[in-house]
């Protein structure tokens, strides 16, 4: 009954914004494909749901894109995606791995045709995964196929991150957990001959492990990383994070060639990083933070970076359980702190201009 609601009332919404009559703004977007009942067929019915709940919610965030106010039909449209992938059998479900896939190929398509000459251009994949580009680099971050939600047909091709990879420079591995660390995707980036930084523990006992590029943490230190097939080089600042009080996790903080920085958090949210957080701000100037959305005080975190702009990320993991899956709809209440942010979901992207 829940999602019932929700979808008629996002239909009635993006049927009022587009002066349409709910008939004619639904038959494009329900589908009139469907048997008349689904009579002892309950998983059936649920995945016919979560596909036209996500066909409205595709129409919603394409006639809503990114944006600092957002529109009640853009936030009704994130809950409705956080209605659709609460559901335990989500990464099951036919219609949610068609979404994912979907929503991956959009970025390649703009990674493919988008051009521009100032500021950084923003893409979120699943989980934390994000691209990050200027008109000189491509960086990634934490990019995986998606095999940490336990379903095989929610991942990923190989091809498609490929492709994806091929309009890449670099790939940042924030810890080594699947739903950050995914050996196939670091062997697609090396194999280009793209670098790929992660901590040391990260398939340590693999073949791959000599290949990749371990960077020592220190706080507020600037490195140095040479793009090779640019003939560039990357400012970092490597920050020595935790997830909890011991599992190793780089917070990344690149500054591109143009000086435009990007700091992607990983999963850091062990309290005693504040020892080192609190003074970011004092030491570098970050144009956008992407931290993990249940990180550890939202408020102290943001005034420790003073962003110019906050992407929450990590919602919606569906490895996870259903109470730590993280919904959309709770960085409303986390983030609301007093700086500008940006919530996104998989396959949209942001300019944003200094």
């Amino acid at each position: 009954m829940r999602n019932l609601i929700i979808l008629f009332c996002l239909s009635s919404l993006l049927s009022c914004s587009s002066n349409t009559s709910t008939t004619d703004s639904t038959r494009h977007s329900i589908s009139t494909d469907a048997p008349a009942n689904f009579f002892g067929k309950p998983d059936e019915y649920l995945n016919w749901q979560a596909e036209q709940m996500l066909n409205l919610t595709e129409l919603a965030l394409s006639e809503h894109p990114p944006q600092l106010q957002e529109p009640i039909e853009r936030q009704m449209a994130m809950l409705m995606l956080d209605a659709v992938f609460h559901d335990v059998s989500a990464p099951h479900h036919r219609s949610v791995q068609a979404f994912h896939h979907r929503r991956a190929l959009s970025v390649l398509d703009e990674l493919e045709n988008s051009e521009f000459s100032t500021g950084i251009q923003v893409w979120k994949l699943y989980n934390m995964g994000v691209i990050a580009r200027t008109k000189s680099v491509a960086i990634a971050f934490d990019v995986t196929r998606g095999y940490s939600s336990r379903a095989e047909s929610f991942a990923l091709p190989d091809d498609v991150i490929r492709k994806i990879a091929e309009h890449c420079d670099v790939l940042f591995i924030s810890h080594f957990h699947q739903d950050h660390a995914d050996e196939a995707v670091a062997t697609i980036f090396l194999e280009q001959g793209k670098t790929v930084v992660a901590t040391p523990d990260t398939w340590e006992n693999r073949a791959i492990h000599h290949k990749i590029t371990h960077l020592e943490a220190k706080a507020h230190e600037v490195q140095k990383l040479a793009i090779p097939h640019k003939d560039i080089e990357l400012e970092l600042m490597v920050y020595p994070g935790h997830q909890g009080a011991d599992i190793p996790n780089n917070v990344v903080l690149a500054i591109t060639p143009e000086q435009y920085s990007i700091c992607h958090t990983g999963d850091q949210s062990s309290q005693s990083d504040f020892s080192w957080i609190d003074e970011v701000k004092d030491h570098v100037n970050v144009d956008i933070l992407i931290p993990n959305c249940w990180t550890t005080n939202p408020l102290r975190t943001s005034e420790g970076y003073n962003p110019g702009l906050i992407i929450p990320s990590h919602e919606n993991e569906l490895g996870h359980t259903i109470d730590h899956r993280e919904a959309y709809a709770l960085n409303y209440s986390r983030w609301n702190v007093p700086y500008d942010k940006i919530i996104m979901t998989w396959g949209e992207s942001f300019h944003y201009l200094p």
